[in-house]
């Protein structure tokens, strides 16, 4: 009993002389972890305004119609730019499509003798910003994007004054590269700001702020601080952490926390003074939790280790193995039942016993892994079965009409063959279609290809009459005819080729092949192609699986282990792919 009571006493001593250090470590970083959450929110919120910016600063016309004035245009000509850029700005600050919520105004600060210069809405005067702080740093960013604090600004349309906070870029005339074309500004109000720093629930309000790069406060719950320097021991704490952390400083009103983490788009951060006592209050209320439940633990190990005491006064450890593998047979485990005392004695069958039961566990915890891929291949087809296919078509159409309309036949020819092919390979949903679809589906293809790639190679599509009454796999024959074309035809040294489909009945089978006169591959490889399954595949179908793995295994899920792919290759003699599966009727497909 000694044995057992005095190491207890000792690690709880332990426990309490070193809990208060690492609860007040988890809790900082509790409250870091929270900060840095506020502050990739924050940096989300900038990052979306940026690419705002963006999109104004990449539009061509901005730059044609800013240059042009700058050029001798006329002032009907100005008239009508300056009428697209307000359009095309108020439209930006209006549709959420193009826009987030966050933006309150885009607005570009031209020269004073511009006749729109003074608009006070879209337009300003360029002067108006020399004035301001940051203004040296937009000349010296030279086209880069720079935020600046919170400052109000007033617009004609409005009456009152707005506290906002921008990000700014500098215009060049491309045409004239040394020419300053206008300052272009992205408005953002400060409740974008102010609201992530009231949400910070675990400190006071007036103690969370942002800082620059050189201590100023850029954003404050209490205004009147905003353009003020922080405090000098939070100056100290902030040097040196570049993606923030905590450090604990003395300042004249007790021991404090500085909690910081770094705003990505800027070089702001964002900090909070945490008062100590804050920390050790939250602490302790973990610390006296965690001390009851260290109690009831010791307690409980104390009445375990003194109950397997006990058992193993009153029982043998004979008793207790033909006990443990009492159970294990009566699990199940057929390969148990022939299992005999084993002459070295019970421990031996003991470890025979759970090495069978590992081996079975193995063995289900595989099965398990391949429900778990069946499963989610058929959420992914559920998923992609939720795509309106009416939509998607009537689309196409007005696409189509409108080619038609403007005589590009060979545009109005592609669309018409893309609407083709997403009706077959969508087919409602379905993931069986007849054989006749899935030969249209690959011819289709080939006719898309063909456009792509204009008299490079030909194609022969050849099939037994009646077949269109027996089904298929959907998608099984276009990743093999894209084989064939893109890593076949396509890596020869003409790039010519031709490729012949075939499809026929073979008693109760069919078989269906796609052939091609490409570079071909070595026979092991084409084996290897099936036995292992895709490790980088690309979205340009330029991996190394090629695909056929998948193809293969929906084959033998739809009709058994004995049907699937055959491949024949010779490098430089080409490749036949040839699928076999059971020959299924339309009408046998509930069956099937």
């Amino acid at each position: 009993m000694i044995l057992i009571v005095f190491p207890a006493t000792v690690m709880l001593y332990s426990y309490y002389a070193r809990s208060a250090s690492i609860l007040e470590q988890e809790v900082s970083r509790s409250m870091q972890q929270t900060l840095k959450q506020a502050g990739n929110n924050l940096a989300y919120r900038l990052e979306r305004a940026q690419d705002v910016s963006n999109s104004v600063f990449m539009n061509p016309n901005l730059h044609r119609y800013l240059g042009g004035l700058n050029d001798g245009t006329s002032i009907g000509e100005q008239l009508d730019n300056i009428k697209y850029l307000r359009s095309w700005l108020e439209s930006l600050q209006a549709n959420p499509l193009q826009a987030n919520s966050d933006v309150f105004r885009v607005r570009l600060f031209v020269d004073k003798s511009r006749l729109f210069a003074n608009e006070q809405i879209n337009f300003f005067p360029m002067d108006g910003l020399k004035t301001k702080s940051w203004y040296s740093r937009i000349m010296e960013a030279n086209g880069g994007m720079v935020w600046t604090g919170i400052y109000e600004e007033r617009y004609t349309d409005r009456t009152d004054s707005v506290s906002i906070l921008s990000c700014a870029r500098m215009l060049r005339d491309p045409a004239h590269y040394d020419q300053i074309l206008g300052v272009l500004m992205i408005d953002v109000e400060d409740k974008t700001v102010m609201d992530i720093l009231a949400d910070l629930g675990f400190t006071k309000p007036n103690r969370a702020y942002l800082v620059d790069s050189e201590g100023v406060l850029i954003a404050h719950t209490d205004r009147s601080l905003i353009g003020t320097r922080a405090r000098p021991g939070v100056l100290e704490a902030l040097q040196g952490e570049d993606e923030g952390g905590v450090k604990k400083i003395v300042v004249n009103d007790g021991t404090e926390y500085v909690v910081s983490t770094s705003i990505g788009p800027t070089s702001w951060k964002l900090v909070a003074e945490v008062p100590a006592a804050e920390i050790s209050r939250r602490a302790v209320a973990q610390s006296r939790f965690s001390g009851i439940a260290t109690l009831l633990g010791f307690l409980g190990l104390f009445l375990l280790l003194a109950f397997m005491l006990l058992t193993f006064i009153v029982r043998s450890i004979n008793h207790r193995m033909k006990q443990v593998v009492g159970i294990i047979r009566k699990e199940g485990l057929e390969s148990l039942d022939e299992l005999q005392p084993s002459p070295d004695g019970d421990f031996r069958l003991l470890e025979r016993s759970v090495d069978r039961l590992v081996h079975k566990v193995r063995s289900l915890v595989e099965e398990t892994y391949k429900a778990r891929m069946l499963e989610r291949e058929a959420q992914l087809r559920a998923l992609q079965a939720q795509i309106n296919p009416h939509f998607l078509y009537n689309t196409l159409d007005t696409i189509n009409w409108f080619a038609i309309g403007r005589g590009a036949a060979d545009i109005s020819q592609m669309i018409d063959a893309l609407a083709k092919y997403f009706r077959l390979s969508l087919n409602k949903g379905r993931d069986l279609v007849s054989v006749e679809d899935e030969l249209n589906l690959a011819r289709v293809y080939l006719d898309i290809q063909f456009s792509r790639f204009p008299g490079s190679f030909d194609f022969t599509i050849e099939s037994d009459p009646g077949l269109g009454m027996y089904i298929m796999p959907k998608l099984t024959l276009q990743p093999i005819v894209e084989n064939a074309l893109l890593h076949g035809i396509r890596k020869t040294k003409d790039k010519r080729g031709t490729i012949r489909i075939a499809a026929r009945r073979d008693g109760d089978d069919l078989e269906l092949s796609v052939t091609d006169d490409g570079i071909g591959m070595e026979e092991d490889r084409a084996q290897r192609l099936l036995r292992e399954p895709p490790s980088s595949t690309r979205s340009d179908g330029s991996g190394s699986s090629y695909g056929l793995y998948n193809v293969n295994e929906r084959i033998a899920l739809f009709a058994g282990d004995s049907y699937g792919l055959r491949i024949r290759s010779r490098p430089g003699a080409g490749t036949t792919v040839t699928v076999r599966l059971k020959a299924v009727a339309q009408a046998n497909e509930g069956q099937a």
